[in-house]
């Protein structure tokens, strides 16, 4: 993968490297489903990894400082009746986790700024609308409350969690999705199915705008991400199951803009993207490596920077928000790896330096939504709110959220479910009926009564015959 000319990059140095064993997380028992996702989640206050559970499914979630043993009685987050399958960080309240499961729902949580002290069983909302296991949750990038749900049903259903409604729902696929992408200002997604089909669904027009029959042309899965250019990267496998990469322009599927074999190996390829560097790093599950590229406007568009190696098989792996890197150690990646007892962090540092480098921190995407879900409903598209990153980036703390009618979290709430088949803005406000007693009591009531009444004039008549024999005996 090495040219003989050394091409100019500021990231041609970047290299990986394991944190001590003590900033680990250590003694986590990782979740064995045999599903293709990630199993991890971070952002800049926790750490979310899927584990085994027994009575239905449960992650774990710790503050990202917990580090070292963590203790088998710790408490998870509950409620899933099945195994849970995927889960994702809200880009927009690092305190809002939504998850999906094999029970067929997915549910949004909101996790406390403090450790938790007992099981959380009670999450914001809970979306049915899947008649079958539901694999993929996914953010929009831009939009508040707006959240991407996929199904073994072969359908995708867009929520505003805020409201616990379907917003949208898509039935163009024919068979299993294996993934889901947003592009940029989340007008867009891509998919990759498993009828060897890449697609790009415009989800307000409800239709597929652009597809590609077997851009990869093994039958293993492959996973497709957008890239901040609006090309779309793939992974996949040849007909002689080697693992490959590629790059597609979307408005025009015909030709690659370039495709890259790899090596031999049953893992799937799960590709991460940072766009403010334009890097993508790939990682197998059952892999002992992490690979790193480049992509840019120069042949040949996708280039090999360098290879990360550990001493263990990952099981998954988590990707930081570029907001939450460690600026002043110059790491342009913080990156989670789990194997089957442990999840070690990552980092991926530059040359190092005393001053604040422009040019490796661009300002970056942060955690104020760029429009409501109602906007973007009517079709407007927003890029993401920028953040710089000079001075670094302090998470905020918990904010108090509140169930109005539409488009915000309550802190606190009851558990509401969604309605998935009706249309609640349609329905007929109307002042609730005075509270009625069942007929039956009633009628109770009126025989005891009634009961009653007879036997008081029994007894007037029993005293009345008394007082009559008292006289005549007298």
């Amino acid at each position: 993968m090495s040219r003989s000319i050394v091409r100019q990059s500021k990231f041609r140095h970047v290299f990986g490297q394991a944190v001590k064993a003590e900033q680990g997380y250590d003694d986590i028992r990782v979740s064995k489903v045999t599903w293709d996702s990630s199993f991890c989640a971070v952002n800049p206050k926790f750490l979310a990894v899927i584990v085994e559970s027994s009575g239905g499914g449960a992650f774990l979630v710790l503050p990202l400082s917990k580090t070292g043993r963590v203790d088998k009685n710790y408490p998870l987050v509950i409620g899933h009746s099945g195994p849970v399958l995927d889960i994702d960080w809200c880009p927009h309240d690092d305190n809002i986790l939504a998850s999906c499961s094999e029970d067929c729902t997915a549910m949004v949580w909101q996790i406390p700024d403090h450790a938790l002290t007992r099981p959380l069983s009670d999450p914001v909302v809970v979306l049915e609308g899947h008649s079958k296991r539901v694999g993929i949750v996914s953010w929009h990038p831009t939009a508040r409350n707006i959240l991407l749900t996929a199904g073994s049903d072969n359908l995708i259903i867009i929520w505003n969690v805020g409201t616990g409604e379907p917003l949208i729902s898509m039935d163009d696929h024919p068979d299993l999705i294996y993934s889901v992408s947003w592009n940029r200002n989340g007008s867009l997604f891509c998919t990759t199915c498993k009828d060897r089909r890449l697609r790009v669904c415009d989800p307000r027009k409800r239709e597929v705008v652009a597809e590609r029959l077997a851009p990869h042309e093994g039958i293993r899965p492959m996973r497709a991400i957008f890239t901040r250019d609006g090309n779309i990267f793939t992974t996949g496998f040849t007909r002689m199951s080697q693992r490959e990469l590629g790059l597609w322009d979307p408005t025009n599927f015909e030709e690659p803009i370039a495709l890259l074999e790899l090596d031999t190996s049953n893992g799937v390829l799960l590709p991460y993207y940072d766009p403010d560097a334009n890097m993508v790093y790939l990682c197998g599950k059952g892999d002992s490596s992490v690979r790193y590229f480049e992509i840019t406007e120069e042949p040949p568009y996708v280039h090999y920077l360098n290879t990360f190696s550990s001493k263990e098989p990952q099981r998954g792996m988590g990707f930081m928000p570029k907001r939450g890197v460690d600026v002043s150690k110059c790491e342009i990646l913080y990156f989670l790896l789990h194997t089957n007892v442990s999840v070690v962090p990552l980092i991926f540092p530059v040359a190092q330096s005393d001053l604040f480098q422009d040019d490796l921190y661009p300002d970056t995407a942060g955690p104020e939504p760029a429009m409501e879900p109602e906007e973007w409903l009517d079709g407007r598209d927003e890029d993401p709110i920028l953040v710089s990153m000079r001075q670094g980036y302090m998470p905020p703390k918990s904010r108090e959220l509140k169930v109005v009618k539409k488009n915000v979290l309550d802190s606190r709430p009851t558990t509401r479910r969604s309605m998935s088949t009706l249309d609640t803005n349609s329905l007929p406000v109307s002042p609730l009926p005075a509270p009625r007693a069942p007929p039956r009591l009633l009628e109770e009531i009126q025989n005891l009564k009634a009961t009653v009444l007879s036997q008081e004039k029994r007894i007037c008549d029993l005293e009345n015959k008394l007082s009559q024999y008292t006289n005549g005996s007298a």
